[in-house]
Protein backbone atom coordinates (compact mmCIF):
# COMPACT_ATOMS: atom_id res chain seq x y z
CA UNK A 1 0.00 0.00 0.00
CA UNK A 2 1.49 3.31 -1.04
CA UNK A 3 1.40 6.40 1.12
CA UNK A 4 -1.59 8.55 0.20
CA UNK A 5 -3.86 11.33 1.41
CA UNK A 6 -5.57 10.61 4.73
CA UNK A 7 -8.96 10.26 3.05
CA UNK A 8 -7.85 7.21 1.06
CA UNK A 9 -6.85 4.82 3.86
CA UNK A 10 -9.61 5.91 6.20
CA UNK A 11 -12.18 5.38 3.46
CA UNK A 12 -11.07 1.76 3.32
CA UNK A 13 -11.62 1.12 7.06
CA UNK A 14 -14.77 3.22 7.61
CA UNK A 15 -17.29 0.38 7.32
CA UNK A 16 -15.52 -1.78 9.90
CA UNK A 17 -14.26 0.89 12.28
CA UNK A 18 -17.03 0.56 14.85
CA UNK A 19 -16.56 -3.20 15.05
CA UNK A 20 -12.82 -2.86 15.71
CA UNK A 21 -12.99 0.00 18.23
CA UNK A 22 -16.29 1.73 19.02
CA UNK A 23 -18.29 -1.40 19.84
CA UNK A 24 -15.54 -3.20 21.76
CA UNK A 25 -15.38 -3.07 25.55
CA UNK A 26 -12.10 -1.09 25.61
CA UNK A 27 -13.43 1.42 23.11
CA UNK A 28 -16.56 2.01 25.18
CA UNK A 29 -14.52 2.58 28.34
CA UNK A 30 -12.11 5.01 26.70
CA UNK A 31 -14.90 6.91 24.98
CA UNK A 32 -16.79 7.08 28.28
CA UNK A 33 -13.85 8.88 29.87
CA UNK A 34 -13.90 11.43 27.04
CA UNK A 35 -17.69 11.85 27.23
CA UNK A 36 -17.45 12.78 30.90
CA UNK A 37 -15.24 15.72 29.94
CA UNK A 38 -17.41 16.70 26.96
CA UNK A 39 -20.52 16.74 29.15
CA UNK A 40 -18.72 18.84 31.73
CA UNK A 41 -17.40 21.31 29.13
CA UNK A 42 -20.25 21.90 26.69
CA UNK A 43 -23.92 22.79 27.23
CA UNK A 44 -27.18 21.99 25.39
CA UNK A 45 -27.97 24.52 22.69
CA UNK A 46 -24.34 25.13 21.74
CA UNK A 47 -23.00 24.64 18.22
CA UNK A 48 -19.76 22.66 18.05
CA UNK A 49 -17.21 21.97 15.32
CA UNK A 50 -15.81 18.43 15.36
CA UNK A 51 -12.44 17.78 13.68
CA UNK A 52 -12.07 14.22 12.44
CA UNK A 53 -15.48 12.81 13.29
CA UNK A 54 -14.83 9.25 12.13
CA UNK A 55 -18.12 7.33 12.14
CA UNK A 56 -19.90 10.04 14.14
CA UNK A 57 -20.17 8.33 17.52
CA UNK A 58 -19.30 11.49 19.47
CA UNK A 59 -21.40 13.75 17.26
CA UNK A 60 -24.50 11.61 17.76
CA UNK A 61 -23.91 11.38 21.52
CA UNK A 62 -23.72 15.17 21.76
CA UNK A 63 -26.71 15.70 19.48
CA UNK A 64 -28.82 13.46 21.69
CA UNK A 65 -27.95 15.81 24.56
CA UNK A 66 -29.23 18.88 22.81
CA UNK A 67 -26.15 20.22 21.02
CA UNK A 68 -25.66 20.93 17.32
CA UNK A 69 -22.54 19.50 15.70
CA UNK A 70 -20.81 20.23 12.41
CA UNK A 71 -18.96 16.94 12.00
CA UNK A 72 -15.98 17.13 9.65
CA UNK A 73 -13.58 14.55 8.27
CA UNK A 74 -11.16 14.09 5.38
CA UNK A 75 -12.79 10.75 4.53
CA UNK A 76 -16.03 10.79 2.51
CA UNK A 77 -16.76 7.22 3.65
CA UNK A 78 -16.48 8.23 7.32
CA UNK A 79 -18.88 11.11 6.68
CA UNK A 80 -21.35 8.71 5.07
CA UNK A 81 -21.21 6.54 8.20
CA UNK A 82 -21.78 9.63 10.37
CA UNK A 83 -24.76 10.72 8.32
CA UNK A 84 -26.30 7.25 8.43
CA UNK A 85 -25.74 6.89 12.17
CA UNK A 86 -27.26 10.32 12.93
CA UNK A 87 -30.33 9.56 10.83
CA UNK A 88 -30.85 6.16 12.49
CA UNK A 89 -30.50 7.79 15.93
CA UNK A 90 -33.16 10.35 15.02
CA UNK A 91 -30.87 13.36 15.42
CA UNK A 92 -29.96 13.99 11.80
CA UNK A 93 -31.22 17.58 11.97
CA UNK A 94 -28.65 18.35 14.69
CA UNK A 95 -25.64 16.84 12.88
CA UNK A 96 -24.26 18.44 9.73
CA UNK A 97 -21.38 16.78 7.86
CA UNK A 98 -18.62 18.49 5.94
CA UNK A 99 -15.53 17.29 4.06
CA UNK A 100 -12.50 18.94 5.68
CA UNK A 101 -8.76 18.34 5.47
CA UNK A 102 -6.93 19.38 8.65
CA UNK A 103 -3.64 19.61 6.78
CA UNK A 104 -5.00 22.34 4.47
CA UNK A 105 -6.50 25.81 4.87
CA UNK A 106 -10.08 25.13 5.93
CA UNK A 107 -11.22 28.15 7.97
CA UNK A 108 -12.03 30.21 4.86
CA UNK A 109 -14.86 27.85 4.03
CA UNK A 110 -16.58 28.29 7.40
CA UNK A 111 -18.15 31.36 9.02
CA UNK A 112 -15.81 33.12 11.44
CA UNK A 113 -16.85 33.07 15.09
CA UNK A 114 -19.85 30.82 14.39
CA UNK A 115 -18.97 28.01 16.82
CA UNK A 116 -19.40 27.91 20.59
CA UNK A 117 -16.64 25.33 20.82
CA UNK A 118 -14.71 22.62 19.02
CA UNK A 119 -13.40 19.16 19.76
CA UNK A 120 -11.34 16.37 18.26
CA UNK A 121 -11.30 12.89 19.74
CA UNK A 122 -8.91 9.93 19.53
CA UNK A 123 -6.10 11.15 17.35
CA UNK A 124 -7.10 13.16 14.24
CA UNK A 125 -4.74 15.91 15.41
CA UNK A 126 -1.91 13.36 15.35
CA UNK A 127 -2.13 13.49 11.56
CA UNK A 128 -1.23 17.21 11.61
CA UNK A 129 2.38 18.40 11.65
CA UNK A 130 1.77 22.16 12.14
CA UNK A 131 -0.43 22.70 15.19
CA UNK A 132 0.31 26.42 15.36
CA UNK A 133 -1.40 26.93 12.01
CA UNK A 134 -4.29 24.71 13.12
CA UNK A 135 -4.72 26.74 16.31
CA UNK A 136 -4.84 29.94 14.28
CA UNK A 137 -7.59 28.57 12.05
CA UNK A 138 -9.62 27.37 15.02
CA UNK A 139 -9.26 30.79 16.65
CA UNK A 140 -11.01 32.30 13.64
CA UNK A 141 -13.94 29.91 13.97
CA UNK A 142 -14.50 29.60 17.74
CA UNK A 143 -15.92 32.62 19.53
CA UNK A 144 -13.93 34.21 22.40
CA UNK A 145 -14.55 32.26 25.58
CA UNK A 146 -15.46 29.12 23.61
CA UNK A 147 -13.96 25.81 24.70
CA UNK A 148 -11.74 23.40 22.80
CA UNK A 149 -11.43 19.72 23.79
CA UNK A 150 -8.79 17.61 22.06
CA UNK A 151 -7.79 13.98 22.61
CA UNK A 152 -4.31 13.22 21.29
CA UNK A 153 -1.98 10.22 21.24
CA UNK A 154 1.02 11.11 23.39
CA UNK A 155 4.72 10.29 22.96
CA UNK A 156 4.97 7.78 25.85
CA UNK A 157 2.63 4.80 26.25
CA UNK A 158 4.02 2.35 28.87
CA UNK A 159 1.66 -0.42 27.79
CA UNK A 160 2.80 -0.17 24.19
CA UNK A 161 6.48 -0.04 25.10
CA UNK A 162 6.28 -3.04 27.43
CA UNK A 163 4.18 -5.14 25.05
CA UNK A 164 6.46 -4.70 22.06
CA UNK A 165 9.66 -5.13 24.08
CA UNK A 166 8.20 -8.38 25.43
CA UNK A 167 7.70 -9.46 21.82
CA UNK A 168 11.27 -8.41 20.92
CA UNK A 169 10.21 -5.46 18.76
CA UNK A 170 12.20 -2.52 20.16
CA UNK A 171 11.72 -0.33 17.09
CA UNK A 172 7.95 -0.66 17.36
CA UNK A 173 8.09 -0.17 21.14
CA UNK A 174 9.59 3.31 20.76
CA UNK A 175 7.93 4.34 17.50
CA UNK A 176 6.17 7.31 19.09
CA UNK A 177 9.54 8.96 19.70
CA UNK A 178 9.99 9.24 15.92
CA UNK A 179 7.37 11.80 14.94
CA UNK A 180 6.38 12.05 11.31
CA UNK A 181 6.70 8.31 10.77
CA UNK A 182 4.41 6.30 8.55
CA UNK A 183 1.68 4.43 10.44
CA UNK A 184 -0.71 1.70 9.38
CA UNK A 185 -4.42 2.55 9.25
CA UNK A 186 -6.53 -0.32 10.54
CA UNK A 187 -5.46 -3.90 11.31
CA UNK A 188 -2.48 -5.20 9.38
CA UNK A 189 -3.32 -7.55 6.56
CA UNK A 190 -6.67 -5.90 5.93
CA UNK A 191 -7.62 -3.20 3.41
CA UNK A 192 -6.38 0.18 4.53
CA UNK A 193 -3.35 2.34 4.00
CA UNK A 194 -0.77 4.51 5.65
CA UNK A 195 -0.54 8.07 6.99
CA UNK A 196 2.16 10.11 8.67
CA UNK A 197 1.69 10.54 12.40
CA UNK A 198 3.12 12.92 15.00
CA UNK A 199 3.03 12.41 18.79
CA UNK A 200 3.28 15.83 20.48
CA UNK A 201 3.49 16.15 24.25
CA UNK A 202 0.80 18.14 26.03
CA UNK A 203 3.44 20.73 26.97
CA UNK A 204 4.25 21.25 23.32
CA UNK A 205 0.59 21.62 22.35
CA UNK A 206 0.05 24.04 25.23
CA UNK A 207 2.81 26.25 23.78
CA UNK A 208 1.62 25.97 20.21
CA UNK A 209 -2.00 26.83 21.05
CA UNK A 210 -1.06 29.51 23.63
CA UNK A 211 -1.33 32.56 21.34
CA UNK A 212 -5.05 31.80 20.83
CA UNK A 213 -6.14 29.37 23.56
CA UNK A 214 -5.58 29.13 27.32
CA UNK A 215 -5.17 25.62 28.71
CA UNK A 216 -7.64 24.82 31.50
CA UNK A 217 -7.08 21.10 32.08
CA UNK A 218 -4.92 18.16 31.04
CA UNK A 219 -6.02 14.61 31.83
CA UNK A 220 -4.81 11.16 30.88
CA UNK A 221 -7.00 8.72 28.95
CA UNK A 222 -5.92 5.15 29.57
CA UNK A 223 -2.79 4.80 31.70
CA UNK A 224 -3.83 1.51 33.26
CA UNK A 225 -5.73 0.35 30.19
CA UNK A 226 -3.93 -0.98 27.11
CA UNK A 227 -3.89 1.04 23.88
CA UNK A 228 -6.72 0.59 21.42
CA UNK A 229 -4.81 -1.85 19.22
CA UNK A 230 -4.73 -4.28 22.17
CA UNK A 231 -8.45 -4.44 22.78
CA UNK A 232 -8.28 -8.23 22.51
CA UNK A 233 -6.53 -8.33 25.89
CA UNK A 234 -9.50 -6.64 27.56
CA UNK A 235 -11.90 -9.06 25.89
CA UNK A 236 -9.99 -11.97 27.45
CA UNK A 237 -10.09 -10.63 31.03
CA UNK A 238 -12.92 -8.06 31.26
CA UNK A 239 -13.32 -8.24 35.04
CA UNK A 240 -9.70 -7.40 35.82
CA UNK A 241 -9.59 -4.59 33.29
CA UNK A 242 -12.90 -3.18 34.49
CA UNK A 243 -11.28 -2.51 37.87
CA UNK A 244 -8.37 -0.82 36.12
CA UNK A 245 -10.81 1.28 34.09
CA UNK A 246 -12.46 2.51 37.31
CA UNK A 247 -9.06 3.57 38.67
CA UNK A 248 -8.26 5.27 35.38
CA UNK A 249 -11.42 7.38 35.58
CA UNK A 250 -10.67 8.30 39.19
CA UNK A 251 -7.08 9.43 38.65
CA UNK A 252 -7.24 10.73 35.08
CA UNK A 253 -6.21 14.27 36.06
CA UNK A 254 -3.28 13.40 38.33
CA UNK A 255 0.39 13.26 37.48
CA UNK A 256 1.92 11.23 35.88
CA UNK A 257 -1.36 10.17 34.30
CA UNK A 258 -1.29 13.30 32.17
CA UNK A 259 1.46 12.02 29.91
CA UNK A 260 1.93 8.26 30.50
CA UNK A 261 -1.10 7.26 28.44
CA UNK A 262 -2.19 5.98 25.07
CA UNK A 263 -4.06 9.31 24.78
CA UNK A 264 -4.31 12.49 26.79
CA UNK A 265 -7.12 15.05 26.85
CA UNK A 266 -6.77 18.84 26.92
CA UNK A 267 -9.47 21.41 27.62
CA UNK A 268 -8.69 24.94 26.36
CA UNK A 269 -10.48 28.27 26.21
CA UNK A 270 -10.42 30.71 23.31
CA UNK A 271 -8.73 33.93 24.41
Amino acid sequence: MTLGAPAQPFDAVAAGYDATFTDRRLGRWLRGIVWQRLERTFEPGQHLLELGCGTGEDAVWLARRGLRVTATDASPAMLEETRRKADVAGCGDAVATRLLDLTAEFADGLRAGSYDGAFSSFGPLNCVADHRALAGQLARLVRPGGKLVIVVMGPVCPWEIAWHLLHLKPRTAFRRWRSGQVAQVGPRGRPGGQVRVWYPSHRRLRREFAPHFRTLEVAGVGLLLPPTEMGHLVDRAPGAFERLAALDRRFAGALPWRWLNDHYLMVMERR
